[in-house]
């Protein structure tokens, strides 16, 4: 992008400046081939009675008349034209360096921008990983943890279970020899101890 606006700006200066020169060359040009026409004239064949010749008096004072007038009028018209157009061309100049300059400035810190902007994302994703690897420990390590309280409060609860299966066992037992006992006598309608 910047060697496309450079080689703009050196167009445009080169046209510039071929303008002003061709201009400045049309003004002069233009009087001379006027004042040689005017020299080189020959008669008009427009009919026989009819002669044109120029009057040499009048030619001569013409061109004498233009040539005092030239310097005052270079002086007073062409220079202030000429200077006008070189100034404007130097501000164009200017304006173009400026606004190359400030083309420059702004690549310079869009660049820096989107540098930065990648730094952010690059923290980010980093920040975020770190997260989720601190989360994904912290989870393995609650379900570790509750796993292992779970196998304990199960343990316990299997031991206490066995002990009351035990303790129940027993109570049936005894319960038991006594119903036997009971159910004996009351068949054999004696008592049996």
């Amino acid at each position: 992008m910047k060697s496309t606006t450079d080689e703009h700006e050196t167009r445009m200066r080169g046209a510039s400046q071929r303008g002003v020169v061709s201009a400045r060359k049309a003004l002069f040009l233009v009087p001379t081939v006027a004042s040689a026409a005017v020299l080189v004239a020959t008669p008009a064949l427009a009919a026989d009675a009819l002669v044109l010749e120029p009057d040499m008096k009048l030619v001569l004072g013409l061109i004498v008349g233009f040539v005092i007038l030239m310097f005052p009028a270079n002086q007073l018209i062409f220079k202030p034209i000429f200077q006008a157009l070189d100034e404007r061309d130097e501000r164009i100049q200017g304006s173009r360096s400026r606004a190359g300059q400030i083309q420059r400035d702004a690549d310079s810190v869009l660049s820096d921008y989107e540098s930065r902007i990648r730094e952010a994302r690059a923290d980010a994703d980093t920040a975020r990983k770190e997260q989720i690897a601190a989360a994904r420990s912290e989870q393995a390590q609650v379900t570790a943890n509750a796993r292992s309280e779970a196998e304990v409060q199960i343990e316990q609860a299997r031991a206490t279970l066995a002990g009351d299966l035990e303790t129940a066992r027993e109570q049936m037992r005894s319960s038991a020899q006594e119903l036997a006992r009971s159910a004996a006598e009351q068949i054999l309608g004696r008592s049996l101890s």
